[in-house]
């Protein structure tokens, strides 16, 4: 598993070089922003506290002075509450335009970075197994656990990793559309390269489950 110049020219968006003979892309795609917005950045969670800190600040405004101190009290919170969200959103939407992923017939390639750009390429070779974590409506995150020692650091690779692995991190395809798909592409790529374990989808239970 290695990561190219950061400051290469790619020769195709998501390919930093060219792929050797007989070698081709399967699938390319990037995260869903709504979806990585939710899951990643915790957008739902934020926005829910925030209104939270509305309800106070104008219950509090209500006892003491009836609609108008409610009105004065929580119209800054409502919109301090609109900026956050908003800025959470732009994060998203900035992680998901910089990020190319990359599926050949041979390897994935992530190529992710908003500020700093950095590619990882990641032979199927060095891919112990792959699982699907499919959410409701399609979109879905395919994490890898890679062999060997090789660490990644949790803020090298965030948000595109399995989340709740931080001993060991696991690249992954975070919040990808059509999941179930790119996950079988996947499966049969590697199979057809050499012998993969099947790709798993993680149940609402959190265990493994073989992917049809």
């Amino acid at each position: 598993m290695s990561d190219h110049d950061d400051f290469a020219f790619d020769v195709a968006p998501g390919i930093p070089a060219p792929l050797p003979k007989g070698e081709e892309v399967l699938w390319q795609g990037r995260p869903d922003t709504s979806a990585l917005a939710r899951e990643a950045f915790k957008i739902r969670w934020i926005a829910g506290y925030m209104g939270l800190l509305v309800l106070w600040k104008a219950g509090m405004g209500l006892a003491d002075g009836g609609v108008m101190m409610a009105l004065l009290r929580g119209l800054p919170y409502v919109v301090l509450a609109l900026a956050a969200v908003a800025v959470v959103w732009l994060l998203a939407w900035a992680q998901a335009r910089a990020t190319v992923y990359t599926v050949t017939s041979a390897r994935v390639l992530m190529k992710i970075g908003a500020a700093l750009s950095v590619t990882y390429n990641i032979p199927f070779a060095q891919v112990a197994t792959a699982r699907l974590d499919l959410k409701p409506g399609g979109t879905g995150t395919i994490a890898l656990e890679t062999l060997g020692d090789t660490r990644l650091a949790v803020m090298a690779l965030w948000p595109h990793l399995r989340p709740g692995r931080m001993k060991k991190t696991e690249p992954a395809l975070r919040c990808i559309p059509d999941a179930e798909r790119v996950a079988r592409l996947l499966a049969e790529a590697a199979e057809a390269r050499l012998a993969m374990p099947v790709i798993t989808r993680a149940d609402a239970m959190g265990d493994a489950v073989a992917a049809e």
